[in-house]
This record gives C-alpha cells, structure tokens and sequence, in this order.
C-alpha cells in the first residue's frame, strides 16, 4: 500500500478527526460551490470556449475539491497534527460544563441585563433629544 495514505495513530481521536474532515469539509464544498459560480459568471460570452465550456465549469471546482481534499488528510496525518487534535481532545474532557439548569440561569441574567439596557438607552437617548430639541439644535 503507498505510504503517504496509512493513518497515524488510528486507533485514537476517532471523534474529534472526524468533526475536523466533516468541518473541513463543508468549507471546502462551499468554496467549490462558489468557485463553480464565479466560473459560470466569468466563462459566459468568451469565444471559442463554448465546447469546453461545461467541462471547464464543473473540471476546475472538481479537481480543486478532490486536491485540496488530499491535501487536507495528508495534513490530518501528519504526527503533529494529529498529537495537537489528541491533545486538545483530551483537554476538552477535562473540562467541568454547566448544567442544563446553570446554562438557562445564566442565560436568563444575560437578556434580562440587556433588556434593562436596552430601556436604559431608550429613555436617555429620549431625554437628549427633549434637551437638544428645547435648546433648539434640532
């Protein structure tokens, strides 16, 4: 089998390569796709390519989705890369999360300030435009 494709550390970090291929991606379909488009624009009106045109159009963002997606497990594979994603998903089981019930107090502190705030602002910036408009500014 050729090299360059064995995995390193195989039996580890099965969650968090998986997240990362999956988060990579949806980037990388999503730039094919915009790549895709941006071709379809560009490519319309210029002569002599109207035979190749489609294969143009759907050839580049192909070739540029497969390549870089070599790249990227390539890059997933490398001992540095994968000790770094070992590493940062042991760190993230050691940390202690909110409960349910901390989560929606906390949330609940949050819009409750900012509603507060938000009538706070309401009523000065009322207050200012009283002023400024009894001065005769406005």
């Amino acid at each position: 089998m050729f090299s360059g494709f064995n995995i390193y550390k195989p039996g580890q970090g099965r969650y968090v390569r998986i997240g990362t291929a999956v988060g990579v991606g949806i980037a990388l379909l999503a730039f094919s796709y915009f790549l895709y488009t941006v071709l379809k624009r560009s490519l319309v009106g210029i002569v002599g390519i109207e035979g190749i045109f489609d294969y143009i159009n759907l050839g580049v963002p192909a070739v540029f989705f497969v390549g870089v997606g070599i790249l990227i497990y390539r890059l997933l594979n490398k001992p540095r890369t994968v000790d770094f994603l070992l590493a940062t998903e042991g760190e993230m089981k050691k940390v202690s999360w909110s409960s349910r019930r901390e989560l929606v107090g906390s949330t609940l502190v949050v819009i409750i300030t900012i509603v507060i705030m938000a009538i706070f602002l309401y009523i000065v910036d009322g207050l200012i435009v009283w002023v400024y408009r009894n001065l005769g500014v406005f």
